[in-house]
């Protein structure tokens, strides 16, 4: 009786589904209050791609603005962020791909001359987490500055 007993707890416990979660990325360094803010919150497979499985958008804020993404498994991601100024749902881009609006990264990644790597980025969810990350302009002006630490 006892090994039917442990058998069903076992079944059980592989088909309860894991609990979702909230993340809540505070996005600083928004240069002005036009468009919204877009994230992306990637696992590995998607990362720097155009279909993440999870997104979220704010309307924008100078100085801060805050994104939440709700119903997130636990496990390994990383954010990819734009601030759309003109709320066409794309990264507009100048010469040679330059950004002409921000754009950002979970652990604020660094840019060099192309997109950051998915370890810079990468951050795992286990629980409701909150990130914070910089949107960066590569032309026009820059924001006020990044939420303090």
């Amino acid at each position: 009786m006892w090994f039917k007993a442990a058998l069903l707890v076992l079944l059980l416990g592989a088909v309860v589904p894991t609990k979702a979660t909230t993340l809540t990325a505070e996005i600083g360094n928004i240069r002005n209050a036009r468009g919204h803010v877009h994230i992306d919150v990637c696992p590995q497979r998607h990362f720097l791609k155009e279909d993440c499985p999870y997104s979220g958008d704010a309307p924008a804020h100078t100085g801060t603005t805050w994104v939440t993404v709700h119903g997130l498994p636990p496990g390994d991601y990383a954010i990819q962020a734009f601030h759309d100024e003109n709320d066409n749902h794309r990264v507009d881009r100048a010469l040679f791909g330059i950004p002409k609006e921000g754009v950002g990264f979970s652990n604020d990644a660094p840019i060099g001359l192309g997109p950051p790597k998915w370890d810079a980025a990468k951050f795992t969810i286990s629980g409701d987490t909150h990130l914070r990350l910089r949107m960066r302009y590569f032309l026009g002006s820059s924001g006020p500055g990044a939420p303090p630490k």
